[in-house]
């Protein structure tokens, strides 16, 4: 367990409030004594954004779901039934045809399966925002939904499991976000129907269980069930959901990585990583130390292929160790990660293990994945076409997907709301920062009502500020994440400098009694530095200031040494420029890059 370094040693009685509105529950297993208690998660409306960036994913992808016409939505649903489906057919994905060739991977492959993401996404959004329009559209979503539940949508359905996870999850979101007094009723009637329909625990992806299904039958996700199931018992939904939880658990998966054995190589990138979040769950729910390794190990492992950007999966594949495949990539594929989904199950399983452990450096990714893809990704349009792939060939652009409505339709809507509980934690006595964007987030603490500000250009400028407003004097310590990229940073408090960080990566605890008023600032040297793909191809580098990578675009195959490329001078907001024998190299960040092509990655000479 990672200790958090303090700036001040001063002890004070803990606060026993806990955070108004928030998602906060005691934990169902008991920790050891000397194991220290998960942080909590803010509620959704207890964090306001101020950053255009974050807000416009929001307000486009909220725009875009309550626009989608009632028959529209519910049409596979009553097609696969046999009940009539007049309306506008969304088409792509989310259309049900009878006749499907799966060999097309096109219109009709997974009818439904993003419906109950977009009511998840609704009830977060509604959380934020206090909209009564966004609720009345879960309620009454979740009502014309219900009046469809029968076993043959699961019959007709290629990946039922995979459909009815995303199903429970909205369901849950229904009941905890927007207070939908029927939502545990619909998801017991959905549960009852969809259980006689799904394999009886976990079957790895690729593994025939339905007899007479063709291979696409195979490509459904039942090892990743186990987290909202998990979810559920927490929630309320009852006892049945913690035992599905413990049949749901892939362990043919989770014990060789509990054991320290690398079995990722050839697995479904995103779907893999999704299921380490199930692990993280079977910790908090049952106390499983086996499961918690699992989730660590695979982090690990992940980590060691990632790209500079923090993506991961050429091609939706994981890859064995020392694989040539990832600087292979740059040349020989355009779809190198899975973005929307893949950012998912990124921030999900690095918010997990943060607050488990309490280690920054979880952090340090969860920023690098959202500045480098999420943030960038092309917005959802309304006849269905979504950013899908993240591109990190040298000649890499920005495109749609081929496929409308694809899975990642409706992860986009779920990333665009969660960027908010991703920001800050707590326990009782301490704050976390964890991410640097221009917000405000509030809370009760020891009886007085207090709000954290911070003010930032932040990553494109080294600073951010912090402005504390509390109704009374109050203690409590507020802990800042110091990447651990950067070096000499600094803390000050009202002016007068604490000190500077001696070493990074780990969070920094100013703990004080905190007076309306009181500042702070932070300061995170933005040092240039290159980033080798892999140990075998150390000149084929991602140039990086702070968390960001710098794309050069245009040229995809510039003449440029290693000191060019670190030479780069700011030449606008958030441009760079450098010299080399083949001209001038112009750089973007990839939240900046709209039609140019760009690389990723440069073979330095």
């Amino acid at each position: 367990m990672a200790s958090v370094e303090k700036i001040s040693r001063r002890t004070f009685v803990q606060s026993a409030a806990t955070i108004a509105g928030a998602t906060y529950f005691q934990w169902p297993c008991a920790f050891a004594a000397d194991v220290v208690a998960p942080l909590e998660q803010f509620g959704y409306g207890d964090v306001s954004l101020a950053s255009p960036l974050h807000e416009k994913q929001l307000q486009e992808t909220q725009a875009l779901l309550m626009s989608l016409s009632d028959d529209s939505l519910m049409k596979p649903f009553r097609a696969m039934i046999g009940q009539p489906a007049p309306g506008e057919d969304l088409g792509g994905w989310y259309r049900y045809d009878p006749d499907y060739d799966w060999h097309t991977f096109d219109a009709g492959f997974a009818p439904s399966a993003t419906f109950g993401q977009w009511v998840s996404a609704l009830a977060r959004m509604h959380a934020i925002n206090r909209s009564p329009e966004v609720r009345e559209r879960v309620l009454h979503l979740n009502r014309l939904y219900a009046k469809t539940i029968d076993g043959k949508f699961y019959t007709n359905n290629r990946f039922p499991a995979y459909c009815y996870d995303k199903l429970l999850l909205g369901l849950i979101d229904s009941h905890r976000l927007v207070n939908d007094p029927d939502a545990f009723k619909i998801l017991e009637h959905t549960t009852d129907t969809a259980l006689p329909h799904l394999p009886n625990g976990a079957v790895e992806h690729g593994k025939p269980w339905r007899e007479g299904k063709d291979e696409s039958y195979t490509w459904d996700e039942s090892y990743t069930n186990s987290e909202n199931l998990f979810l559920a018992y927490q929630y309320g939904a009852g006892e049945r959901y913690r035992e599905l939880g413990k049949k749901f658990l892939a362990d043919f998966y989770y014990d060789p990585l509990s054991e320290g054995r690398n079995v990722l190589a050839g697995r479904h990138a995103y779907s893999h990583v999704n299921s380490m979040s199930s692990a993280m769950q079977a910790y908090l729910t049952l106390g499983s130390e086996k499961h918690l390794r699992a989730a660590k190990n695979g982090f690990e492992m992940l980590s060691a292929q990632s790209f500079a950007t923090g993506g991961w999966g050429p091609d939706e594949l994981l890859r064995a160790p020392g694989s040539p495949d990832l600087e292979a990539s740059l040349s020989n594929t355009h779809h190198t990660f899975e973005t929307p989904c893949g950012a998912y199950a990124h921030f999900k399983l690095t918010r997990y293990l943060m607050r488990v452990t309490r280690e920054s450096r979880y952090g340090d990714s969860m920023e690098r994945m959202m500045y480098n893809t999420i943030l960038g990704a092309k917005p959802m349009q309304r006849d269905g076409r979504s950013f899908y792939y993240s591109d990190y060939n040298f000649e890499g652009k920005k495109e749609y997907c081929d496929h409308r409505w694809p899975c990642c339709s409706g992860t986009m809507p779920q990333v665009a709301a969660d960027y908010r509980i991703n920001t800050y934690f707590r326990d009782p006595r301490a704050v976390y920062v964890n991410l640097y964007i221009p917000s405000t987030v509030k809370w009760k603490q020891g009886g007085a009502h207090v709000a954290l500000t911070q003010k930032t250009e932040y990553p494109f400028d080294s600073v951010v500020q912090f402005k504390v407003e509390t109704s009374k004097p109050v203690e409590f310590a507020l802990n800042l994440r110091i990447p651990e990229w950067t070096k000499g940073a600094t803390i000050s408090v009202n002016g007068k400098r604490l000190l500077e960080v001696s070493s990074a990566g780990r969070f920094m605890a100013v703990e004080r009694r905190w007076k309306n008023g009181d500042r702070v600032e932070l300061d995170m040297p933005l040092g240039m530095r290159l980033q080798p793909i892999d140990a075998e191809h150390p000149k084929t580098v991602a140039l990086m200031q702070g968390p960001l990578v710098l794309f050069p675009v245009g040229d995809s195959s510039p003449d440029v040494t290693a000191d060019q490329l670190l030479a780069a001078k700011k030449a606008g907001a958030q441009k760079w420029v450098t010299e080399s024998a083949s001209g001038k190299i112009h750089f973007l960040p990839f939240t900046a890059i709209e039609d140019e092509t760009y690389a990723t990655y440069v073979r330095v000479k």
